[in-house]
């Protein structure tokens, strides 16, 4: 099956700052500050995902340390396409820091930072760490907070923001 249907998590991708598409595109272009590669995929239209840019995204968002992958929760590519909508740059490729963790690799992370969480949603598949060149990760933590989607980490010294489906919180 190419698509899935899941109409009750959806939110509008085309937001303000697209003409009204039929269907709205949702997009992501993604850059791994890792593995240095890049992704720009069409991952829904309308309320439809396509389950083949769904598997692109999960290879992309591995556990590049180990060479693992987990399938995602596509309400994350939707929060993501969402915020970059928020702070005015829909089509900003997006760094990320660290996608999916399997349970080996957040151990050794949590073994060198407390920092990291020991249940981290990370091995999940529902967090994602990241920051948008041209905008402060101050605005890009505001903008997460204000969506209240699930939880927002903020590691300004790192110069990232966490985000993830889970409850709402903040750190």
């Amino acid at each position: 099956m190419k698509h899935v249907l899941l109409a009750a998590l959806l939110l509008p991708c085309a937001f303000a700052y697209a003409a009204p598409p039929a269907p709205s595109e949702c997009r992501l272009r993604l850059f791994n500050t890792h593995t240095h590669e890049h992704l720009d995929v069409v991952y829904r239209r309308g309320a439809v995902y396509d389950t083949e840019a769904l598997a692109k995204l999960d290879l992309f968002l591995r556990d590049w340390r180990v060479d693992k992958v987990k399938h995602y929760d596509p309400r994350l590519f939707d929060l993501l396409t969402e915020l970059t909508a928020k702070v005015k740059r829909p089509e900003a490729e997006i760094h990320i820091i660290c996608g999916f963790r399997t349970p080996a690799t957040n151990k050794g992370l949590r073994s060198r930072s407390s920092a990291v969480a020991g249940n981290s949603l990370h091995m999940r598949a529902e967090a994602i760490d990241i920051r948008l060149p041209g905008v402060r990760t101050s605005r890009l933590r505001d903008t997460a907070l204000a969506l209240r989607r699930g939880g927002v980490g903020y590691y300004a010294g790192s110069n990232f923001v966490h985000v993830d489906v889970g409850r709402v919180r903040r750190w």
